[in-house]
């Protein structure tokens, strides 16, 4: 007959491994959250999304026939090179241990150190490290649309890694990365309180406006700006594109909060009515001013929208959304024309007009619809608007004089090197044939 002890080994057993079982799941709910987790999984996924296919598609229906193949291979490139910079060096500059310098430390280079048990806050380092990854992947695909049907591709590619390394990763570095701009940085100090930039007015939209506009500038019009240029060759393409980036712009505001909660919610809530109330704002004005509505215009307005309330997405509520939407898409649409008909720069496809018009707009306005009484979330004990408003401004000022500059300096000496523009005939006869031997549509 079995032994008193041998019966209770198997109950013994049971007991310790449960509780074994208790314990690794009592650690792991302290460090990494499963379900905040499984929210930036889905959201890097969306943001991606949002440049592939997203971007790319609303690019390629803006441009001439000719030329749709040459934006698409471009956005897809830049998120190959931009994916690897930022494994190797990219995400140590932005978010490598802080050192009081112009970027991080290079302590992360090559992701070193990083294991699946490494954590960032409530989540696996590497789940935060690829949600942060696909927003420099589209920040500097953004600036693409400056310079489309007329640029070098092996100046494109060039300038898009070097300026997400030089501007983009530093920028991120200042805000979100513990810098300069952060709470406990120079402006926390200066202004008593850092710059707030939820998901990018600043980091993204600002720094590739202003870029956008440098390089708009130094490569040049195309053949027949403005009076004869070819309207979008597919605008249905353009409508497709920009409504996945409505759909992925979820992620990328929502999944700025880096938690699956009430403020992530908040955050996809007036990023949709933003994005609504810039659309019908931008078909108003266009509709008035040359009496049709059109179907680029209403999802142009929609980008305006998205940009104006990214920065200020995780701080306002509803009410703000929607202001945000209107002044966002009515400044904007503004600012088109502006930038095109009066100066008579070609930002072919309105970066910086839509962009980084947007993003400035959204992080100075936040100052004031964060607001509880604008049903805002607030700015935080002892922050005045006023203190707020100027820790904005000086880094908007900052960051946007920042990008100028580097994208000055980066296309003169790429233009010593590969020159900037492809020649006059193959601008005419379109690059898809000239740099790439391949058309996007073939009807014989």
């Amino acid at each position: 007959m079995m032994s008193k002890c041998a019966k209770a080994l198997p109950v013994a057993l049971l007991l310790g491994g449960l509780a074994t079982l208790w314990s690794a799941t009592a650690h792991a709910a302290e460090g990494v959250d499963s379900g905040h987790t499984a929210w930036i999984i889905t959201a890097t996924a969306l943001v991606l999304f949002m440049t592939l296919p997203g971007l790319a598609l609303f690019y390629a229906g803006l441009v001439r026939a000719r030329n749709t193949l040459s934006v698409l291979m471009h956005c897809f490139t830049v998120a190959c090179i931009s994916s690897i910079l930022w494994v190797v060096i990219g995400y140590s500059m932005a978010f490598g241990t802080v050192g009081g310098g112009i970027v991080g430390g290079m302590d992360k280079l090559f992701l070193s150190g990083m294991t699946p048990e490494s954590t960032s806050g409530a989540l696996p380092e590497v789940v935060f490290m690829m949600f942060q990854m696909t927003f420099a992947i589209i920040t500097p695909a953004l600036i693409l649309g400056a310079f489309v049907e007329r640029a070098k591709f092996t100046t494109t590619m060039a300038f898009s890694g070097l300026w997400m390394l030089l501007v983009y990763a530093p920028a991120v570095h200042w805000i979100w990365g513990g810098g300069m701009m952060s709470d406990g940085g120079l402006f926390g100090e200066l202004f008593g309180v850092g710059v707030k930039d939820f998901a990018g007015g600043i980091v993204v939209h600002a720094t590739a406006g202003s870029a956008a506009l440098v390089a708009a500038l130094m490569i040049g019009p195309r053949k027949g700006f403005p009076n004869h240029l070819q309207p979008p060759h597919s605008p249905g393409m353009v409508m497709t594109g920009a409504a996945m980036l409505w759909v992925g712009w979820f992620g990328f505001n929502g999944g700025s909060a880096l938690a699956a909660n009430g403020g992530a919610g908040m955050a996809i809530a007036v990023t949709h009515l933003s994005a609504a109330v810039a659309s019908l704002t931008w078909m108003a004005m266009e509709w008035r001013q040359y009496g049709k509505p059109t179907l680029v215009g209403i999802v142009t307005g929609m980008v305006a929208g998205l940009a104006t309330v990214t920065p200020a997405s995780g701080f306002v509520g509803p009410l703000g959304g929607m202001i945000c939407g209107l002044v966002g898409g009515g400044v904007c649409y503004v600012a088109v024309n502006t930038i095109k008909m009066r100066w008579h720069i070609d930002d072919s496809l309105d970066v910086f007009a839509v962009h980084g018009v947007g993003g400035i707009l959204g992080s100075l306005m936040l100052a004031v619809l964060a607001l509880p009484s604008l049903g805002g979330m607030g700015l935080g004990d002892g922050v005045s608007v006023g203190s707020q408003l100027a820790s904005q401004a000086a880094g908007i000022l900052i960051a946007v004089v920042w990008s100028s500059l580097l994208t000055f300096l980066i296309f003169k000496a790429l233009a010593g090197i590969f020159g900037l523009r492809v020649d006059p005939s193959e601008e005419t006869e379109g690059v898809d044939l000239t740099e790439y031997g391949e058309r996007a549509y073939d009807f014989n």
